[in-house]
């Protein structure tokens, strides 16, 4: 193959997603070997099943018994060859979507310091200050014109205001926890009330939910309540979603000492160990869509917000992975702020939680054991994942309109 023949034979793509590539392919092609790997231990019997899905195994073996074994083998090798030609075809037709433009967006920059910037989507309600969290960028809160939760609640009565954290720059890369709560937020909430004549809500989503409290615990006198979106506390609660991460300490002080910060693609990576086949569901089901259609142009959008991911400063990948995943720091009443506990019982105003039913990310005994330690709290359960609940179709009927509803009696 000569150079200019090796050059068209590779498609040229607008992204490197979904993050990381590699680690989503090798995990579709490992799942597949496995399934022909396994087949004689599913014929014989051997094959170790879990207690609960004992009778179905059962039927299994009865059926593969049946079975002609090259034909068998044939068939199962034919399905995982048509599984993972769909993963690629969707992970193809994602890589050459065009990127959707943001023009339609009515939030406005008031403020910035560093990499870090305040948006104003205006309205003439009590304002509210979103809180997204570090790793991820602050659009899902607004993602798109009919799933965009900040534009609606404008519609609605509120005033929305939004951090958005950027990727950490030179000064955000010696950050910890303290300066972003303390520093940033701190000068933001005083932006926020200098633009208003109403003490404001503080609403934190995900990790920026205990960035919320840690400032709230701070500056109770001037807000009016906290509402905590999929916010963990208990990290071992619900079942360690990272059981071995303290192994990873020292290989960790190594890619932050390389990179001089916590890669998107580790981060990533992580994350896609909850549920490694995730990416093959989601790009098989990407490449069934009309390319032109709604479903697809919401897809995409989503799925650009997961892989323009951000990376950690390394102390605070540090206090995260380490303190708070590793030693439960939050729950146990050792995670400080500017060396005082953030101790959720000694907040005095009231607090919204909503706690998804589905979320992998945070799972609800996580998130619950922070409403447990809250004496002012207020729990809603949407029928949704951790990022469904955001922007899923039954995003405003499960939290949209409940927080709204919180929100306005706070005006009371």
């Amino acid at each position: 193959m000569n150079q200019e023949t090796a050059q068209t034979a590779i498609p040229k793509t607008t992204r490197i997603g979904p993050r990381p590539l590699g680690l989503h392919l090798s995990t579709a092609m490992s799942a597949m070997m496995s399934s022909l790997a396994a087949l004689p231990s599913a014929r014989n019997g051997s094959l170790p099943w879990q207690q609960e899905l004992a009778e179905a195994a059962a039927d299994l073996r009865a059926a593969l018994e049946e079975a002609e074994p090259a034909a068998l083998f044939q068939a199962v090798s034919g399905e995982c060859q048509a599984r993972l030609g769909a993963m690629l075809a969707g992970v193809q037709a994602y890589q050459d979507a065009p990127r959707a433009d943001r023009d339609w967006v009515i939030g406005r920059e008031i403020w910035r310091q560093g990499t870090t910037r305040l948006l104003d989507y205006g309205g003439d309600g009590r304002p509210v200050l979103f809180v997204p969290s570090l790793v991820n960028g602050a659009e899902v809160l607004d993602l798109t014109p009919d799933r965009g939760m900040l534009g609606w609640l404008r519609r609605n009565g509120h005033r929305p205001f939004l951090v958005d954290w950027g990727a950490p720059g030179a000064a955000e890369l010696e950050f910890s926890l303290t300066d972003y709560v303390c520093d940033r937020l701190g000068q933001v909430l005083d932006t926020v009330i200098a633009a208003s004549t109403e003490a404001p809500a503080l609403v934190g989503y995900c990790m920026g939910g205990n960035l919320a409290l840690a400032l709230a615990l701070r500056r109770q006198e001037d807000l009016s309540g906290l509402a905590l979106l999929a916010t963990p506390w208990d990290f071992h609660g619900g079942g360690q979603q990272w059981p071995e991460i303290e192994t990873l300490a020292p290989g960790l002080d190594d890619i932050l000492k390389a990179f001089g910060a916590l890669p998107i693609d580790v981060l990533q990576a992580l994350f896609a160990a909850l549920d490694p086949g995730l990416a093959q569901r989601k790009f098989r089901h990407f490449a069934t869509l009309d390319a032109d259609g709604a479903e697809a142009a919401h897809f995409v959008a989503l799925e650009d917000w997961v892989n323009d991911g951000v990376p950690l400063a390394p102390k605070v990948a540090r206090d995260c992975l380490l303190g708070w995943y590793g030693h439960n720091d939050t729950f146990e009443g050792r995670w400080s702020i500017d060396d005082i506990v953030v101790d959720p019982s000694a907040l005095e105003r009231p607090v919204f939680l909503a706690i998804p039913e589905n979320d992998r990310i945070v799972p609800a005994a996580s998130a619950q054991a922070l409403a447990d330690a809250l004496p002012q709290a207020e729990v809603v359960r949407p029928k949704a994942g951790h990022i469904g609940m955001v922007v899923g179709r039954r995003g405003q009927s499960g939290l949209w309109q409940p927080l709204s509803r919180w929100l306005e009696k706070l005006s009371l």
